[in-house]
Parts: C-alpha cells; structure tokens; sequence
C-alpha cells in the first residue's frame, strides 16, 4: 500500500492517478473527499497531519509515503511527525519540500519545512527528498480575471523563473516511491526554462486565442492579494523570492531529465492541458478589451 498525503492537490492528484495507472493499491489522504471518482485500487483518507492519530491506522506498514507538508507549515511538529512515521513502519518517504529550504536558509518562511526535512533525513528508512522551486499551476490563479477581465495581474513582471510542472513533480515521485536507487537523494526540480509572469501571460494568450491585458502590481499590491489565502511569513518568502531570485533560483535543473530521461515540460505544455480552466463558462462572454 502507497499512501499518498495531500491527494487532492496540483502534485497528489497526479501521483495518484500515476500509481492507480501503475496497478499500485492507495490511500489517498485528503481533508476533503475528491468531487471525482476515485480510480480502481484508490481508496479516500479522510484526514490530515494535524490529526496524526487519525493517520496512524493508514500508514501502517505502507510500503511508500508521499508526504505533503500544508502551506502553513504548523499542523504538525517534526517531532511528532518522525514518531508517527516510526511507529507506523513505513518503508520508504518521498518528501515534497522546496527549493527554497536550499537557497534561502535563513528565511522564516521556510523553517518549519527545513525542521521537517531534517527530521526526516534522520529516519531509518530510505527517504528521497524533492525541491521544486515556482509551480506551473500558480497560473490557475490567474483565472478569474482572466475568464472576466481577459487581463492578467502579476508583479515583477519581466523576472523569469524556471517554474516546473506539477506533472512532472508526480512523476519524479513515482519513480522515487516504486524504483531503487532514490534513496537519500535530495532532487532539485525546475522547468526546462526561465520564463516571466509576462511572457506566462503571452503563452496563455496564444493557447486561448484571443489577447490579455497584462497589470503589473506593485510588491505591496500583490502581497495584500496573497495573504488572504497564505500567511504572512510564507507571503513576504515568496514575494522576496519573485522580486530578487538568486543564482540558483534561477537556475535550471537537469534533475527532471536524469529521473525521468525525457526533458522536463514547458510551461505551455502544462497550458495546453489546463487552458480549459481560463475559459469562461458556456453563454458568457468576454468584454472588449
């Protein structure tokens, strides 16, 4: 059994979909059911790391964990969590971590997560540590103006960052969680490219066929967007990130190609497959720009 936590999201739904493919048995670990079905072998986990408990049962014995620490950071303590994995006699843990644990050692954003992978090193089973930097899929965010407005808001708009496909975050996973030779690897995942939020805006243009009107924020703008949905250590981690990247920050890994031996993808290729989501809903209609 292959418990995956964070099922649901922008990585988990892709890994599970990966393993049910691969004929593997799942827990598909979730706070909420998923809206569609399951496929075959999948079975859903009501819970999350902030009810260790609860996760106990489901992690007994598993022969591989995904494990997805929440934006937060704070739903468990390291301490607890090395316990919980201990007990449970896992087998071997995929960690999503990030990359800015590496190249941002003394930010506060990161702590907790730079906790979690410590502790995790210090397991007594294989473990394989992933850091991707920038998500593709942070572009979904655009969607509501996009589908609205047919404009796209971002700040710093001409800092290019090799974001990664969450695709290919899952499938490095995979081959991490079923395949020897992973362990104690710590992998740096990027996209194939550094690319703007502007030009992001110029390739979703061109998938949709019609223009956008491109808004480039202010930090101060951007950052009172983002702390309603994250918080505010994490918020101002980003923003430093987006506004002044590091070498390797910008830097573009080869970690995908070596896991995966293909390219990692390029961003309009994660647009290709999710271009539907920018659209607006049958029988409304775009105002002119």
């Amino acid at each position: 059994m292959l418990v995956v936590l964070g099922a649901t999201g922008n990585v988990g739904r892709e890994l599970v979909a990966r393993l049910a493919e691969a004929g593997e048995e799942v827990a598909a670990v979730a706070r909420k059911a998923p809206e569609a079905p399951l496929p075959r072998r999948v079975r859903h986990v009501q819970g999350d790391l902030s009810s260790p408990a609860s996760l106990a049962p489901h992690l007994k014995n598993a022969s591989g964990v995904f494990l997805l620490i929440p934006g937060g950071g704070a739903d468990i303590s390291p301490q607890v969590l090395r316990e919980l994995l201990e007990t449970a006699r896992v087998s071997r843990v995929v960690l999503l971590s990030s990359l800015a644990v590496d190249t941002r050692p003394l930010a506060t954003s990161h702590a907790h997560l730079r906790a979690v992978e410590e502790g995790v090193r210090s397991l007594a089973v294989p473990w394989t540590l992933l850091r991707p930097g920038g998500f593709a899929s942070n572009a979904l965010a655009w969607v509501p103006s996009v589908r609205a407005e047919r404009a796209i808001a971002a700040p710093f708009a001409d800092v290019a960052l090799p974001v990664v496909d969450p695709a290919d975050i899952a499938a490095v996973a995979d081959r991490a969680l079923r395949e020897e030779g992973h362990a104690g690897k710590v992998y740096t995942l990027t996209g194939p490219v550094a690319i703007s939020p502007r030009q992001q805006a110029t390739v979703i243009s061109k998938a949709l066929g019609t223009p956008l009107r491109f808004v480039e924020w202010s930090r101060e703008e951007a950052r009172s967007m983002m702390l309603r949905f994250m918080p505010e250590p994490v918020a101002d981690g980003t923003l430093d990130i987006l506004e002044a990247p590091t070498e390797a920050e910008r830097r573009v890994s080869p970690d995908v190609e070596q896991v995966l031996g293909r390219p990692a993808s390029l961003f309009s290729a994660w647009v290709e497959r999710h271009v539907a989501a920018f659209r607006p809903p049958m029988g409304v209609s775009n105002p002119e720009i």
